[in-house]
């Protein structure tokens, strides 16, 4: 498929998921109680039936994703040899924790580490046994089973779209076991079903914290909590959505979440040190290590010995919408994840980001649960009980300055719901466009606007919880593609290894010409530090003959090859349908080291003739080397990648 091909707008994917949606919300909207009634059977069935199915899924996850940040893999990178990340690190994890929990964090946590309190799973209500178990439950829903799943939906992503320049969609990931049929049907129909979704996960959503927004607003300002109210403020939430897709990810969406990483910190150290300081600190490292102790036994707790609702309701519940959410919020961070190895991703997405979870939902979870259990507050338990979207605002009651951490939190959940309405356009808009960042402006618009409409309907029909109960309804054959790709994955490792390997037999660039020039020429063109027309020249009058010479050897032994100056002067060896060799030289440019001395010239930079494998950059450069050392050093390298074929067989 060529590049305009996957600029353009997929109109299979486009108008399929459009057509679903639409269809969805008339069924949802004019019979909103069989529509409940429905999904609520669904919902039942699922967990009656199918919940083994995702807690062995969400295990299997978590344990392979530690696995390969542990493993020869984790070495990997996400793009080829030479790639860079295209983010700062600061910048990337403010991106990445906003589009994966920030509102949830706003949203849950006050209300669900006092509710666990209130109603634990096995402890006796009101006991001290009850807050950890509380606790450590919160920490179990919030913690490293979550971000895994987000990093193995990012990582099969990225990794194919990157690695093996595949289309940054969610059909990408089944090349490995359905090849080019990524491009037909079974493509648009994963795609597709990534798009509603999506669409649905965002909207419901979007619709609930509308309510929390109004909630906020009530307290603040007096305004009526009313469905009225709400769609005022989704409507302007998603009129600050469309501005900021309209100005990109590298603008709006940055923008966005920087200042609320900045805002979400000073709230965190305002109640920190509002709070019960010392003993926050003292309960989240006994919180770490009651949850690192239990994780294997929560891990594969289904409560089949006490039969019990609270499973599905909590457990299930998550791992169900953390599945939904992931081909949004997966797709999201594979696209500003570009250039970093397997290691230093999983680390950035799994780890990182949950250290500073759990933070938070100790500092709020705690602080309200001591409230109650120690303080006495306990009306904050029964508010959180009757509507759990007041139960920030009236947490943040009990706290000096109380009007202006409600306004400031208010803010925070504008905000996250304005950067998770426009990244989910993104995402959604990139499926339709075969993966494709680089769209008209109406698109993007089209499903900023879209999910704001879903959301809207939904709400005055009624139907949120039982779009809610579809989402994660949706998990479970999300869930079988997710393990497909997995297999694929591990498919592409595998040959990711075979490939190392066949560099490792010995293969030393040969530095030496024909005319068997002395050390001191080889030392200058080591200590040379030549321009971009010296380069080039050296390109055509020296590699492109040896190029020649090899390619016409090897056509004598009916091995077909081909040079072209695409991308740099690059010698093509097909092998039918194993893995091509590639052997690329390209004028790169370099800034000149301090202890070379200053031209007059103003620009102190220099070129290199630098090898690109298929694989990428190796970093190494062959500028003033002579016809036959060029010769033999794509001899050495295509020795080795033989070696690699034969590792493959």
């Amino acid at each position: 498929m060529s590049l305009a091909a996957k600029s353009q707008l997929n109109k299979k994917v486009f108008v399929s998921a459009s057509s679903i949606i639409i269809a969805l919300l008339i069924y949802t909207a004019a019979l909103p109680k069989q529509a409940q009634q429905l999904f609520s059977v669904i919902q039942t069935s699922i967990v009656d039936n199918g919940s083994w199915f995702y807690v062995l899924t969400v295990a299997f996850i978590f344990f392979f994703v530690i696995f390969l940040g542990l493993s020869r893999y984790g070495d990997i990178r996400l793009g080829p040899d030479h790639a860079t990340p295209d983010y700062s690190m600061l910048t990337w994890l403010s991106m990445l924790f906003a589009a994966g929990m920030g509102i949830g964090l706003m949203f849950f946590g006050v209300a669900e580490p006092l509710m666990h309190y209130l109603s634990p799973p096995t402890a006796e209500v009101g006991s001290v046994a009850a807050v950890q178990e509380a606790m450590k439950m919160t920490f179990f829903h919030w913690g490293l089973h979550a971000w895994a799943i987000y990093a193995i939906v990012a990582l099969v992503l990225a990794y194919f779209s990157y690695r093996h320049n595949l289309p940054l969609t969610l059909r990408s990931a089944l090349y490995p076991l359905i090849g080019d049929r990524i491009y037909q049907w079974p493509g648009h129909l994963v795609d597709v079903f990534a798009v509603v979704s999506t669409v649905f996960g965002v909207a419901t959503s979007l619709g609930l914290g509308a309510s929390q927004v109004n909630s906020g607003f009530g307290y603040l300002f007096g305004i009526e909590v009313s469905v009225t109210n709400q769609i005022i403020i989704m409507c302007g939430i998603v009129s600050l959505a469309v501005i900021s897709v309209a100005t990109g990810l590298d603008k709006g969406i940055k923008i966005l979440s920087e200042t609320n990483m900045v805002l979400a910190v000073i709230l965190l150290l305002l109640i920190f040190l509002l709070g019960p300081t010392v003993f926050l600190l003292q309960a989240y490292l006994q919180n770490i290590g009651d949850y690192l102790a239990d994780i294997v036994h929560n891990t594969f707790n289904l409560f089949a010995y006490k039969k019990t609702d609270w499973i599905g309701g909590w457990t299930i519940f998550y791992w169900g919408w953390w599945l939904a959410w992931a081909p949004f919020v997966g797709l999201f961070i594979a696209r500003i994840s570009r250039g970093r190895t397997i290691r230093e991703f999983i680390i950035g997405v799994m780890l990182i980001p949950t250290v500073f979870t759990l933070f938070w939902m100790t500092i709020f979870g705690n602080s309200a649960i001591d409230l109650v259990h120690n303080q006495g507050v306990v009306e904050l338990g029964e508010m959180v009980s009757n509507d759990s979207s007041v139960a920030l605002f009236v947490f943040l009651e009990n706290f000096p300055l109380s009007t202006v951490l409600s306004f400031f939190s208010v803010l925070m959940i504008v905000i996250f719901f304005v950067t998770s309405c426009d990244s989910g356009a993104m995402v959604v808009d990139m499926l339709c466009s075969h993966g494709s960042n680089e769209t008209p402006l109406w698109q993007r618009v089209y499903w900023a606007v879209g999910i704001g409409i879903v959301a809207a309907i939904l709400l005055i029909a009624g139907g949120l919880n039982a779009l809610q109960t579809m989402t994660i309804a949706s998990a479970l054959p999300f869930a079988v593609v997710l393990l497909l790709a997995i297999i694929g994955l591990i498919k592409s490792l595998r040959v990711e290894a075979f490939k190392q390997d066949s560099q490792l037999i010995n293969a030393v660039p040969h530095a030496g010409n024909e005319n068997n020039d002395s050390w001191q020429v080889r030392l200058k063109n080591i200590v040379d530090y030549p321009n971009k027309a010296n380069v080039n020249k050296f390109i055509s009058q020296t590699v492109a003959p040896a190029f020649e010479s090899v390619s016409q050897e090897l056509e004598k032994n009916q091995i077909s090859v081909v040079v072209t100056y695409e991308n740099g002067l690059s010698l093509i060896v097909s092998h039918g349908e194993e893995q091509e060799f590639v052997y690329r030289v390209l004028a790169r440019k370099h800034s000149q080291p301090d202890f070379v001395n200053e031209s007059d010239e103003d620009d102190q930079s220099y070129y290199r003739a630098e090898v690109h494998l298929g694989e990428g950059g190796q970093d190494y450069d062959i500028m003033g080397w002579s016809k036959t050392a060029v010769i033999n050093n794509i001899i050495d390298q295509y020795h080795k990648h033989l070696h690699f074929l034969h590792l493959l067989r």
